[in-house]
């Protein structure tokens, strides 16, 4: 593998923290999934000597996934060689180039926007297996050995030592299970109703899943035993209506009138606790200690969980991607539609820092620092660290040969190459 070297950084620096509030701006539909990754470090702001890095060969296209000191490929089909998809691991050392492991032919029929995850020795990937358009399936590799193992209908999720796999019939109605991963045994099985399931994430994946039909009657169950822990009718003697929930730590949060308002209830006794009413609601998120509404044209709510009320709004932002010591790093669209970054004051929204334009890189650890990317007029790719706490974006250094589209993991960060395959560079 190819040794190559960062080179210095020959770019402006990052715009200073500005109090300014920034001007509206289109707003698009809220952005869904934001990345980010931890890079090179630089010593009173003056770049550092480029640290070597391995080049990684892939067929175009491929995605790239960071699993603790694994990086794996998932390589589309080579038509000339009349190869299917292939999943491609390599170990990451210490010091040193990767090292391949294994590659395996993925099964026949697996599409594009693959998920990956590492459960108790295997890999499992999670992707559209054609036919109707939300038929989903999911399959493991054994991860020493690059081995296919067992391969079931559905959406796989972590939940402990285990898995959910969730999946979805032509009329909404589906299942959901939980799996043994060495085995496939599905250790137990429910029917869910059309659009009315919700997990509860913990720390070690799903805890709780909440089964909330249209008709009104919830269910909460223990996502590993599957038992029943609570059940009741939260709208007693009203018709079906439309309704969207979502579970955000010991909440329930139901959106109903058309996006009017949001309804909190216990989880553990489902217990109405509060209703606020707002405007066309369409997610709901954390934000640290308090609760994130988002409209669908854009612009957020900042609420108390516990009684529902209202501590700020704000038309500009569409997301907040990370809560830290009282600030909110928050995301908007500039008027070029760029994503635009700036920090704010948790409690109170008060803008502290217009961080600019950039774009987000791929994270897997929410403790890594959240950094951009921007193209340089040399066309280097421009790396930031944008810091909620320090409410600045620090320039730390400039890639070249690069497209982006990177992420971080195991102490390196990987980029996908002008020429080809990726960049791999270890981390200080």
């Amino acid at each position: 593998m190819t040794v190559i070297d960062l080179g210095e950084l020959r770019d402006d620096p990052a715009p200073a923290p500005s109090t300014r509030r920034p001007r509206p701006a289109a707003r698009p539909y809220r952005t869904l999934a934001v990345l980010a990754v931890a890079l090179l470090t630089l010593a009173g702001g003056v770049p550092a000597a480029g640290r070597p890095a391995a080049a990684v060969p892939a067929r175009p296209g491929a995605a790239a996934f960071l699993v603790g000191d694994r990086l794996y490929l998932v390589e589309p089909p080579d038509l000339d060689r009349n190869e299917g998809r292939q999943l491609v691991a390599y170990r990451i050392p210490a010091d040193g180039p990767p090292a391949l492991l294994w590659r395996s032919s993925l099964p026949v029929g697996i599409g594009d926007n693959v998920g990956l995850l590492n459960r108790a020795g295997s890999v499992l990937l999670t992707g559209p297996v054609g036919g109707a358009d939300d038929a989903y399936g999911t399959f493991t590799v054994d991860a020493r050995t690059g081995r296919l193992g067992w391969q079931q209908p559905g959406v796989a999720v972590e939940a402990g030592d285990a898995v959910l796999i969730q999946t979805q019939g032509a009329e909404g109605q589906g299942t959901i299970r939980r799996v043994d991963v060495p085995s496939g045994r599905a250790l137990w099985s429910l029917r869910t109703p059309p659009g009315g399931v919700d997990l509860r994430y913990g720390p070690a994946g799903a805890d709780r899943v909440v089964l909330a039909p249209a008709s009104g009657e919830v269910e909460v169950r223990d996502a590993v035993s599957g038992a029943r822990l609570v059940t009741r009718d939260i709208r007693p003697g009203e018709l079906p209506s439309w309704q969207r929930t979502a579970v955000i730590d010991d909440l329930l949060l139901v959106i109903r009138d058309n996006g009017a308002t949001v309804t909190g209830y216990g989880l553990d006794r489902l217990d109405r606790r509060w209703t606020t009413r707002l405007s066309l609601v369409g997610d709901l998120s954390p934000c640290g200690a308090l609760l994130c509404a988002y409209q669908q044209v854009g612009g957020m709510w900042v609420l108390d969980p516990a009684t529902g009320a209202i501590r700020w709004h704000d038309e500009h932002w569409q997301a907040v991607l990370r809560e830290t010591a009282g600030r909110f790093l928050v995301i908007a669209a500039d008027p070029a539609g760029a994503s635009r970054y700036a920090v704010v004051e948790a409690a109170t929204g008060h803008l502290l820092a217009d961080l600019g334009s950039w774009e987000l890189a791929n994270w897997a650890d929410p403790d890594v620092p959240l950094i951009g990317t921007r193209w340089g007029r040399d066309g280097r790719l421009v790396v930031a660290e944008l810091d909620p706490v320090a409410a600045r974006a620090r320039v730390i250094g400039a890639l070249p040969g690069l497209l982006g589209d990177c992420r971080v993991g195991a102490g390196v960060l990987v980029c996908r190459r002008a020429d080809g395959g990726f960049g791999l560079w270890r981390l200080p």
